[in-house]
Protein backbone atom coordinates (compact mmCIF):
# COMPACT_ATOMS: atom_id res chain seq x y z
CA UNK A 1 0.00 0.00 0.00
CA UNK A 2 1.33 3.43 -0.95
CA UNK A 3 2.11 5.65 2.03
CA UNK A 4 3.40 9.24 2.16
CA UNK A 5 6.68 8.23 3.78
CA UNK A 6 8.73 10.48 1.51
CA UNK A 7 6.93 13.70 2.33
CA UNK A 8 9.86 14.91 4.42
CA UNK A 9 12.25 14.22 1.55
CA UNK A 10 10.05 16.27 -0.82
CA UNK A 11 9.95 19.17 1.62
CA UNK A 12 13.72 18.99 1.98
CA UNK A 13 14.20 19.17 -1.79
CA UNK A 14 11.85 22.17 -1.98
CA UNK A 15 13.82 23.89 0.79
CA UNK A 16 17.12 23.22 -0.98
CA UNK A 17 15.76 24.58 -4.28
CA UNK A 18 14.39 27.71 -2.59
CA UNK A 19 17.63 28.49 -0.78
CA UNK A 20 19.87 27.80 -3.77
CA UNK A 21 17.75 29.00 -6.72
CA UNK A 22 15.54 31.72 -5.22
CA UNK A 23 17.91 33.46 -2.80
CA UNK A 24 18.64 36.18 -3.65
CA UNK A 25 15.41 36.80 -5.58
CA UNK A 26 16.11 36.26 -9.32
CA UNK A 27 15.86 39.43 -11.41
CA UNK A 28 13.84 38.36 -14.46
CA UNK A 29 11.37 40.12 -16.76
CA UNK A 30 8.74 37.37 -17.12
CA UNK A 31 7.83 33.77 -16.29
CA UNK A 32 9.57 32.41 -19.39
CA UNK A 33 12.90 33.86 -18.27
CA UNK A 34 12.31 32.63 -14.71
CA UNK A 35 11.53 29.10 -15.92
CA UNK A 36 14.68 29.08 -18.05
CA UNK A 37 16.73 30.25 -15.06
CA UNK A 38 15.30 27.49 -12.84
CA UNK A 39 15.83 24.86 -15.55
CA UNK A 40 19.51 25.77 -15.86
CA UNK A 41 19.87 25.64 -12.07
CA UNK A 42 18.31 22.18 -11.93
CA UNK A 43 20.59 20.92 -14.69
CA UNK A 44 23.67 22.24 -12.91
CA UNK A 45 22.47 20.58 -9.71
CA UNK A 46 22.52 17.20 -11.47
CA UNK A 47 26.32 17.23 -11.13
CA UNK A 48 26.07 17.29 -7.33
CA UNK A 49 26.87 14.19 -5.24
CA UNK A 50 24.35 13.42 -2.51
CA UNK A 51 25.54 12.70 0.99
CA UNK A 52 26.02 8.97 1.54
CA UNK A 53 26.23 8.19 -2.20
CA UNK A 54 29.19 7.63 -4.44
CA UNK A 55 27.28 8.52 -7.57
CA UNK A 56 26.31 11.89 -8.97
CA UNK A 57 22.62 12.82 -9.16
CA UNK A 58 22.52 12.39 -12.92
CA UNK A 59 23.94 8.85 -12.56
CA UNK A 60 21.26 7.95 -10.00
CA UNK A 61 18.62 9.36 -12.36
CA UNK A 62 19.82 7.13 -15.19
CA UNK A 63 19.45 4.08 -12.93
CA UNK A 64 15.92 5.14 -11.93
CA UNK A 65 14.88 5.63 -15.55
CA UNK A 66 15.17 1.90 -16.13
CA UNK A 67 12.20 1.37 -13.80
CA UNK A 68 10.18 4.36 -15.03
CA UNK A 69 7.14 4.04 -17.26
CA UNK A 70 7.17 5.79 -20.67
CA UNK A 71 5.91 9.36 -20.89
CA UNK A 72 2.26 9.84 -21.95
CA UNK A 73 1.53 10.52 -25.62
CA UNK A 74 0.26 14.03 -24.89
CA UNK A 75 2.00 16.58 -22.71
CA UNK A 76 0.52 17.42 -19.32
CA UNK A 77 -1.34 20.74 -19.29
CA UNK A 78 -0.48 22.63 -16.12
CA UNK A 79 -3.81 24.38 -15.83
CA UNK A 80 -7.10 24.43 -14.00
CA UNK A 81 -9.96 23.19 -16.19
CA UNK A 82 -13.62 24.01 -15.62
CA UNK A 83 -16.84 23.85 -17.63
CA UNK A 84 -18.88 27.03 -17.93
CA UNK A 85 -21.68 28.62 -19.95
CA UNK A 86 -21.53 31.72 -22.16
CA UNK A 87 -24.08 34.40 -21.26
CA UNK A 88 -25.93 36.93 -23.41
CA UNK A 89 -23.02 39.39 -23.16
CA UNK A 90 -20.63 36.83 -24.75
CA UNK A 91 -18.86 36.42 -21.40
CA UNK A 92 -17.82 33.26 -19.59
CA UNK A 93 -16.87 33.33 -15.90
CA UNK A 94 -13.65 31.82 -14.59
CA UNK A 95 -12.03 32.43 -11.22
CA UNK A 96 -14.44 35.33 -10.48
CA UNK A 97 -13.56 37.15 -13.72
CA UNK A 98 -15.42 37.30 -17.04
CA UNK A 99 -13.76 36.61 -20.41
CA UNK A 100 -15.27 37.20 -23.85
CA UNK A 101 -15.86 34.70 -26.67
CA UNK A 102 -16.92 35.11 -30.33
CA UNK A 103 -20.57 35.85 -31.08
CA UNK A 104 -21.36 32.43 -32.55
CA UNK A 105 -20.71 30.73 -29.19
CA UNK A 106 -23.29 32.70 -27.20
CA UNK A 107 -25.36 30.52 -24.80
CA UNK A 108 -23.12 27.49 -25.38
CA UNK A 109 -21.19 25.36 -22.93
CA UNK A 110 -17.43 25.75 -23.16
CA UNK A 111 -14.32 24.50 -21.40
CA UNK A 112 -12.08 27.07 -19.72
CA UNK A 113 -8.40 26.30 -19.10
CA UNK A 114 -6.66 28.62 -16.67
CA UNK A 115 -2.88 28.68 -17.02
CA UNK A 116 -0.57 30.94 -15.03
CA UNK A 117 -0.25 33.56 -17.76
CA UNK A 118 -3.29 32.97 -19.98
CA UNK A 119 -6.85 31.69 -20.17
CA UNK A 120 -7.90 29.45 -23.05
CA UNK A 121 -11.58 28.95 -23.86
CA UNK A 122 -12.40 25.84 -25.88
CA UNK A 123 -15.51 24.49 -27.60
CA UNK A 124 -15.02 20.75 -27.85
CA UNK A 125 -11.41 20.40 -29.11
CA UNK A 126 -11.17 23.85 -30.71
CA UNK A 127 -9.69 26.92 -28.98
CA UNK A 128 -12.12 29.78 -29.63
CA UNK A 129 -10.51 32.51 -27.48
CA UNK A 130 -7.25 33.24 -25.65
CA UNK A 131 -6.88 36.00 -23.06
CA UNK A 132 -4.13 37.17 -20.77
CA UNK A 133 -5.11 35.89 -17.35
CA UNK A 134 -6.45 38.50 -14.96
CA UNK A 135 -5.43 37.98 -11.33
CA UNK A 136 -7.79 40.65 -9.99
CA UNK A 137 -11.37 39.85 -9.10
CA UNK A 138 -14.73 40.82 -10.62
CA UNK A 139 -13.11 42.15 -13.82
CA UNK A 140 -14.26 41.88 -17.43
CA UNK A 141 -11.65 40.96 -20.04
CA UNK A 142 -12.76 41.73 -23.60
CA UNK A 143 -11.49 41.00 -27.06
CA UNK A 144 -13.06 43.84 -29.11
CA UNK A 145 -13.17 41.67 -32.24
CA UNK A 146 -15.70 39.39 -30.55
CA UNK A 147 -18.28 42.20 -30.49
CA UNK A 148 -17.89 43.73 -33.95
CA UNK A 149 -20.46 41.45 -35.70
CA UNK A 150 -23.01 42.42 -33.03
CA UNK A 151 -22.20 46.13 -33.41
CA UNK A 152 -22.75 45.92 -37.15
CA UNK A 153 -26.31 44.82 -36.41
CA UNK A 154 -26.76 47.59 -33.85
CA UNK A 155 -24.52 50.48 -35.00
CA UNK A 156 -26.19 52.90 -32.61
CA UNK A 157 -24.40 51.14 -29.73
CA UNK A 158 -20.94 52.06 -31.05
CA UNK A 159 -20.33 55.13 -28.81
CA UNK A 160 -21.29 53.13 -25.71
CA UNK A 161 -19.54 49.84 -26.54
CA UNK A 162 -17.47 48.99 -23.47
CA UNK A 163 -15.36 46.31 -25.24
CA UNK A 164 -14.01 48.97 -27.66
CA UNK A 165 -13.04 51.52 -25.03
CA UNK A 166 -9.58 50.02 -24.50
CA UNK A 167 -8.94 49.46 -28.20
CA UNK A 168 -6.07 51.80 -29.08
CA UNK A 169 -6.41 52.92 -32.69
CA UNK A 170 -4.43 55.48 -34.72
CA UNK A 171 -5.92 58.92 -35.35
CA UNK A 172 -6.85 58.06 -38.95
CA UNK A 173 -9.61 55.77 -37.63
CA UNK A 174 -11.29 58.69 -35.89
CA UNK A 175 -10.96 60.89 -38.98
CA UNK A 176 -12.56 58.39 -41.34
CA UNK A 177 -15.34 57.72 -38.81
CA UNK A 178 -16.19 61.43 -38.65
CA UNK A 179 -16.22 61.74 -42.44
CA UNK A 180 -18.37 58.68 -42.92
CA UNK A 181 -20.94 59.74 -40.33
CA UNK A 182 -21.06 63.27 -41.79
CA UNK A 183 -21.30 62.29 -45.47
CA UNK A 184 -23.23 59.01 -45.57
CA UNK A 185 -26.54 57.90 -44.12
CA UNK A 186 -25.10 54.53 -43.07
CA UNK A 187 -21.71 56.03 -42.17
CA UNK A 188 -21.54 54.45 -38.75
CA UNK A 189 -22.24 51.00 -40.15
CA UNK A 190 -19.63 51.62 -42.85
CA UNK A 191 -17.09 52.47 -40.14
CA UNK A 192 -17.90 49.28 -38.23
CA UNK A 193 -17.31 47.29 -41.42
CA UNK A 194 -13.91 48.95 -41.69
CA UNK A 195 -13.12 48.01 -38.08
CA UNK A 196 -14.18 44.44 -38.82
CA UNK A 197 -11.27 44.20 -41.25
CA UNK A 198 -9.15 43.81 -38.10
CA UNK A 199 -10.46 40.25 -38.01
CA UNK A 200 -8.08 39.52 -40.89
CA UNK A 201 -5.50 42.32 -40.95
CA UNK A 202 -3.28 44.01 -38.38
CA UNK A 203 -3.89 47.53 -37.09
CA UNK A 204 -0.86 48.85 -39.00
CA UNK A 205 -2.06 47.32 -42.30
CA UNK A 206 -5.57 48.70 -41.87
CA UNK A 207 -4.26 52.12 -40.80
CA UNK A 208 -2.14 52.34 -43.96
CA UNK A 209 -5.17 51.50 -46.10
CA UNK A 210 -7.31 54.11 -44.31
CA UNK A 211 -4.67 56.82 -44.77
CA UNK A 212 -4.49 56.02 -48.48
CA UNK A 213 -8.29 56.14 -48.76
CA UNK A 214 -8.35 59.52 -47.02
CA UNK A 215 -5.79 60.91 -49.47
CA UNK A 216 -7.87 59.59 -52.40
CA UNK A 217 -11.05 61.05 -50.83
CA UNK A 218 -12.81 57.70 -50.95
CA UNK A 219 -13.86 56.52 -47.53
CA UNK A 220 -16.28 53.63 -48.01
CA UNK A 221 -15.58 50.25 -46.44
CA UNK A 222 -15.28 48.65 -49.90
CA UNK A 223 -12.70 51.22 -50.94
CA UNK A 224 -10.60 50.63 -47.82
CA UNK A 225 -10.82 46.86 -48.34
CA UNK A 226 -9.45 47.25 -51.87
CA UNK A 227 -6.36 48.99 -50.51
CA UNK A 228 -5.38 46.14 -48.19
CA UNK A 229 -2.81 43.42 -48.99
CA UNK A 230 -4.06 40.45 -51.07
CA UNK A 231 -7.41 42.17 -51.70
CA UNK A 232 -9.41 40.65 -54.54
CA UNK A 233 -9.44 42.63 -57.81
CA UNK A 234 -12.37 45.00 -58.03
CA UNK A 235 -13.65 43.49 -61.30
CA UNK A 236 -13.70 40.03 -59.73
CA UNK A 237 -15.50 41.26 -56.62
CA UNK A 238 -18.19 42.90 -58.79
CA UNK A 239 -19.24 39.55 -60.27
CA UNK A 240 -18.85 37.24 -57.29
CA UNK A 241 -22.42 37.05 -56.02
CA UNK A 242 -23.17 34.26 -53.56
CA UNK A 243 -25.23 31.57 -55.29
CA UNK A 244 -25.52 33.63 -58.51
CA UNK A 245 -22.29 32.89 -60.31
CA UNK A 246 -24.26 32.56 -63.57
CA UNK A 247 -24.59 36.36 -63.65
CA UNK A 248 -20.93 36.46 -64.64
CA UNK A 249 -21.98 35.38 -68.15
CA UNK A 250 -24.72 37.97 -68.64
CA UNK A 251 -23.81 40.31 -71.49
CA UNK A 252 -25.07 43.89 -71.70
CA UNK A 253 -25.30 45.47 -75.11
CA UNK A 254 -23.39 48.76 -75.51
CA UNK A 255 -25.48 51.93 -75.58
CA UNK A 256 -26.22 53.48 -78.96
CA UNK A 257 -27.36 57.04 -79.67
CA UNK A 258 -29.48 55.67 -82.52
CA UNK A 259 -31.79 53.96 -80.04
CA UNK A 260 -32.39 57.26 -78.30
CA UNK A 261 -33.01 58.96 -81.67
CA UNK A 262 -35.65 56.38 -82.60
CA UNK A 263 -37.46 57.05 -79.34
CA UNK A 264 -37.48 60.78 -80.14
CA UNK A 265 -38.97 60.15 -83.57
CA UNK A 266 -41.73 58.04 -82.08
CA UNK A 267 -42.43 60.68 -79.44
CA UNK A 268 -41.70 58.31 -76.53
CA UNK A 269 -39.19 60.67 -74.92
CA UNK A 270 -40.48 63.80 -73.22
Amino acid sequence: MARPNEKGVVEGIVKYARLNFMVPVPQVKDFDELNQYLLEGCRDDMNRRLRGNTLMKWEILEEDRCAMQPLPASAFEACRTVSAGVNSELLVRFDRNDYSVPLEYAFRQVTVKGFVERVEICHYNMIIAIHTRCWDKEQQVFDPLHYLPLLERKPGSLPYAKPLQKLKLPECFSIIQQRLEAEQIDGRRQYIRIIRLLEKYTISQLAAAIETALRLRTCSSDAVAQLLPDALPWRQRMFELAGREHLRYVQIMPNSIKVYGNLLLRGEVI
